[in-house]
């Protein structure tokens, strides 16, 4: 096990990236206990942080963090991979305590037990997935020509691979305006799937459908809108629901009312 992480991580260069994929995983689990136990009113070492009758969000100490991992990276002396490790893992804990309470900064609101508040579970599997494919070595839009297509007489052309860039990043808006986010972030490192998901019919939520076959578009097509949502409740559905499961097994229960709801009524 050592000489593999010695080979794959440090001698890659992939130290620092491993520092911070570990530190974000660990400070995401960490933060989420102690929420948790703070919700549930256990008393222990941590509890929530106020200044007079301010509240102040962990992820006010995670753009601290953010901030002083980044620019300590930024000036440590080249060849200092072990500084560079130290600022990356410095700057994966604020990006978790940052992430962690994304629904708030895109709600701004307090949205962090409702059912909004996913959302920052979400953005946390989303860092995680591409950190850890990024580790692995894979690299988004096909940057590196993986040997079958590099051994193609046009690929030496100077136009070739700057080509296959724009038409994976081309496929992966299409994919991504179809509403299929995880299609989209998974085929940037295996750009197959984008080809897979820019052809096959869009979500009916999805800004896609909203332009070319919703009701109320320019072209309303109720037939492609009935397929569409037939899929979604017999394929996506399923899915939504086992993963909200590891969400709140992860997480805990987002069970809070909406705050937009409590306001209209």
């Amino acid at each position: 096990m050592g000489d593999w992480f010695a080979a794959r991580i440090v001698d890659s260069g992939r130290l620092p990236l491993f520092c911070f994929f570990a530190a974000l995983i660990l400070a995401f689990v960490f933060t989420r206990i102690n929420v948790r136990l703070i919700r549930a009113r256990v008393r222990w070492w941590f509890s929530n942080v106020s200044v007079g009758d301010v509240h102040v969000h962990h992820v006010v100490f995670g753009v601290v963090l953010m901030l002083f991992g980044g620019v300590s990276g930024l000036v440590v002396a080249e060849g200092s991979e072990g500084w560079h490790a130290v600022t990356a893992a410095v700057f994966g804990v604020g990006a978790a305590l940052v992430l962690d309470e994304f629904a708030l900064i895109l709600h701004l609101r307090d949205v962090y037990w409702s059912e909004e508040g996913r959302a920052s579970v979400d953005a946390v599997f989303v860092a995680v997935a591409v950190t850890g494919m990024l580790l692995i070595g894979l690299r988004p839009l096909a940057w590196e020509l993986p040997e079958p297509l590099s051994a193609l007489p046009l690929s030496s052309e100077p136009f070739f691979a700057p080509g296959v860039l724009v038409a994976n990043l081309l496929l992966a808006v299409a994919t991504l305006l179809k509403g299929k986010i995880w299609t989209g972030l998974a085929g940037l490192f295996v750009p197959v799937l984008l080809i897979v998901g820019a052809v096959r019919l869009a979500r009916p939520a999805s800004p896609w459908a909203r332009w070319f076959f919703a009701p109320g578009s320019r072209r309303p097509r109720p037939g492609k809108m009935a397929r569409a949502l037939r899929r979604e409740q017999r394929w996506r559905h399923p899915v939504i629901r086992a993963k909200i499961a590891v969400q709140e097994f992860v997480s805990g229960r987002h069970d809070l009312p909406s705050p937009r709801r409590i306001k209209r009524h």
